[in-house]
């Protein structure tokens, strides 16, 4: 799908296929991320650096997990 930039005041902007916005799920206020990778930018709804953390969150719980249950009680 090809975007067309349009300057809007001292900036560009551009509008995105209704299709397109479905597909990533997302709607007006929604943030997108722009990801730079070895074949470009990927724009996603998906915050990469969060994604990191939970992914951290989720081994040390795993790990802790006698002492998060000992919290628990």
């Amino acid at each position: 799908m090809e975007l067309k930039l349009r300057k809007t005041g001292n900036s560009l902007a551009t509008t995105w296929p209704k299709e397109l916005l479905n597909r990533l799920n997302v709607k007006e206020g929604d943030k997108l991320y722009a990801v730079e990778t070895q074949h470009g930018v990927l724009i996603t709804p998906y915050d990469p650096v969060f994604e990191k953390t939970m992914e951290i969150a989720k081994r040390v719980m795993a790990r802790d997990r006698d002492a998060l249950k000992q919290l628990e009680d």
